[in-house]
């Protein structure tokens, strides 16, 4: 089962830095993932939303203090500093910080020492850690917002399989991932690589709302919506809690049969997102014991924040659910 470094180790540094993706490489880790989101002159670079300011130290920089700004991003208002509205020259000039510090105090050491990487830096990092550690290492990027940039003028596909095409990634070193629908179906006529579809435990993907189709994330997981699914993705990358549900005092449930059903028709199945913190863990449960309890359902990956942690449990024979 693969482990995927969920931006990088972020549970020991800052997420989407180079130190986080190269210490999820040494830990262990089979996948790295970056999440992508376009720059004003359409360099992909690698961060969770477009808003940067819980993540970099833009606020401190007066000579950006004029680009704070309100935008509606996916139907929210959301105030502060855009990628989008920032080449990457300018970029460079921020550096890197924790985003959750009251969470994960022990990475603020690292905030102000490192830029956003590209895209293209994680994939030459991954190589060359695979390289010198003698294990193939993987990129899974999560392309953000796309409906949205598309509408800027960014398109997030046509930039990224422009990169897989430049960089010459193997099916086996690339898979990529989004929320939207419309934006893999579009992927699956420009590129051959792996596609994910990930689902939330709630709501619906942003480009149905943004149509007027009435479906939500979970009529995708119905049988019928995972046949559609197969037709133009190989992986089914849901919540954790559409697998196993938490009852009303937060313990571990009864599994569902969304494992089976998606792959009775052909799709692997990577689960998202398994945190070491116990405030993120079900009541009365440890982190290894909650991954044993999703891996022994047959699952092809999950995504963590501590790869060691994760790889130390499933190296031990998972529990019967």
């Amino acid at each position: 089962m693969w482990v995927i470094a969920h931006r990088g180790a972020s549970g020991y540094r800052p997420e989407h830095t180079p130190s986080a993706y190269r210490l999820a490489a040494a830990q262990g880790a089979d996948y790295l993932e970056p999440d992508l989101v376009a720059t004003l002159d359409g360099v992909l670079v690698c961060r969770h939303e477009n808003e940067i300011s819980s993540t970099t130290d833009v606020a401190d920089h007066p000579v950006f203090a004029d680009r704070k700004i309100t935008k509606i991003v996916d139907g929210t208002a959301v105030t502060g500093w855009f990628v989008e509205d920032f080449t990457l020259a300018e970029l460079r000039m921020l550096r890197a910080r924790e985003r959750m510090p009251a969470l994960r105090a022990s990475n603020t050491s690292y905030d102000g020492l490192e830029a956003i990487p590209t895209f293209d830096e994680v994939v030459q990092l991954a190589r060359r850690e695979s390289a010198r550690l003698g294990h193939p290492i993987g990129v899974i990027p999560e392309i953000k917002h796309p409906a949205y940039f598309r509408r800027l003028g960014l398109p997030l596909e046509e930039l990224l399989t422009e990169r897989i095409m430049a960089l010459g990634l193997r099916d086996d070193e690339i898979m990529v991932q989004s929320f939207e629908p419309t934006s893999l179906r579009r992927l699956s006529v420009m590129t051959r690589v792996p596609l994910v579809q990930l689902i939330d435990a709630e709501s619906a993907p942003n480009d149905f709302l943004r149509t007027g189709d009435g479906r939500t994330y979970a009529d995708l997981i119905e049988p019928a919506g995972l046949r559609e699914i197969a037709t133009y993705a190989h992986v089914l990358a849901p919540h954790k809690d559409l697998v196993i549900p938490r009852t009303a005092e937060g313990c571990l449930g009864e599994p569902t049969r969304l494992v089976e059903q998606a792959h009775r028709v052909g799709l692997a199945v990577q689960v998202w997102t398994f945190r070491a913190e116990r405030r993120f863990l079900p009541t009365a449960t440890d982190y290894s014991t909650e991954l044993k309890r999703f891996a022994a359902l047959g699952l092809q990956g999950i995504f963590a924040d501590h790869p060691d942690q994760a790889l130390a449990a499933l190296r031990k024979p998972a529990l019967k659910v």
